[in-house]
C-alpha cells in the first residue's frame, strides 16, 4: 500500500515535510505503507487510479466523478484563520502584482491560465464563478495550454503567458510561506466560493488504525510540529455530501459553457471538455 501528498508538495522543501509527516503519522499503525513519489510530469491521474492507495491526496472533483469511488480516509483542515477551522478551500484568482487589473471583469478579453479539466480549484471553481458573466464578449480571448499544477499556473502569470489564473488556496498559502519570492509578484483579485477540500483516499476500506492516526496527529508533538509547518490545524472525517456537491457544480458548469464561444478560445484539452454533452 502507498501514501502520497503530491497535490500539496508545492516545492521540494514542502514535499520533504509531507514525507516526514506521512511517515510519522503512519509509523505506528501496523500497516505496511510505502510513501512514494509521483512527481510531475507523471500524470496525477495515474496515481489516483492505482489499486494500492492507503492514504493518497486526491482532488475532490475527480473523487466525486470516479466510478467506483475510492474510500474516504480524512480531510485536512488548514490552519490560517480564514478557513475558520473547516475542511474547505477555494480558488485564489491572481494577476501580476504590477497588473492594472483590480477586478475579475477587468481581465475579460485577455488570457486565462487553467490547470487541468480534472481540477476543482484550477478549472471548475472559476468557470462556475464566471457563469453570471457569460454575456461578456469576449470573455477571454484565449485559455492557454494546461498548466497541470498551481506552481505552473502561478508562473504562467508571473512570466506573462497569461494575465490571470485560479490557484488552490491552500497550495497558494504554502507557496506564500515557502516561495514568497514568487507569490509576492502576484495579487489576488477574487476568491471563489469555499468548497470541500482535497482529501486523503484509499483503494479499499482504510484500516481503523490509519484513520485514527490521522485524526490523533495533533496530539503528538512531532506530528503537531510538522503540521504547523504545513499550515495544518488537524485532520477531520470527510463529509460525503460536500463532495457530492462538487459533482453537481461541475455538471452544471459543463452544461452551461458547452455551447458558449468561450470553448472556442480554449486549448483543445479544455475545449473538448467544455463542449462535451452531459
Amino acid at each position: 500500500m502507498i501514501a502520497n501528498a503530491r497535490m500539496y508538495s508545492v516545492t521540494p522543501p514542502v514535499a520533504a515535510l509531507w514525507r516526514s509527516l506521512l511517515g510519522a503519522i503512519l509509523a505506528d499503525t501496523g500497516a505496511a505503507i510505502e510513501i512514494v513519489d509521483h512527481a510531475p510530469p507523471a500524470p496525477i491521474s495515474e496515481l489516483w487510479q492505482r489499486p494500492d492507495k492507503a492514504a493518497v491526496f486526491m482532488c475532490g472533483l475527480p473523487y466525486s466523478l470516479a466510478t467506483p469511488q475510492p474510500e474516504l480516509v480524512v480531510a485536512p483542515v488548514p490552519s490560517p484563520t480564514e478557513y475558520g477551522g473547516r475542511a474547505c478551500y477555494w480558488s485564489d484568482v491572481v494577476v501580476r502584482a504590477d497588473s492594472p487589473f483590480r477586478t475579475i471583469e477587468q481581465t475579460f478579453g485577455h488570457r486565462l491560465a487553467l490547470t487541468t479539466p480534472e481540477s476543482q480549484s484550477g478549472y471548475t471553481a472559476l468557470l462556475h464563478a464566471l457563469m453570471p458573466y457569460a454575456s461578456s464578449t469576449p470573455l477571454y480571448r484565449e485559455i492557454i495550454e494546461p498548466r497541470f499544477t498551481p506552481m505552473g499556473a502561478l508562473t504562467a502569470v508571473i512570466e506573462g503567458k497569461a494575465e490571470v489564473a485560479p490557484l488552490d488556496s491552500y497550495a497558494f498559502a504554502l507557496l506564500s510561506k515557502y516561495a514568497p519570492e514568487l507569490t509576492t509578484r502576484t495579487r489576488t483579485i477574487l476568491r471563489t466560493e469555499p468548497t470541500a477540500v482535497p482529501l486523503l483516499v484509499s483503494s479499499g476500506p482504510a484500516p481503523a488504525a490509519v484513520t485514527g492516526a490521522f485524526l490523533a496527529a495533533r496530539e503528538n508533538k512531532l506530528t503537531a510540529a510538522l503540521m504547523d509547518q504545513l499550515l495544518l490545524d488537524r485532520f477531520a472525517r470527510p463529509e460525503p455530501a460536500a463532495y457530492d456537491d462538487l459533482k453537481k457544480r461541475f455538471l452544471a458548469m459543463q452544461a452551461f459553457w458547452r455551447r458558449h464561444p468561450l470553448a472556442k478560445t480554449a486549448h483543445p484539452l479544455f475545449a473538448a471538455e467544455l463542449m462535451t454533452g452531459v
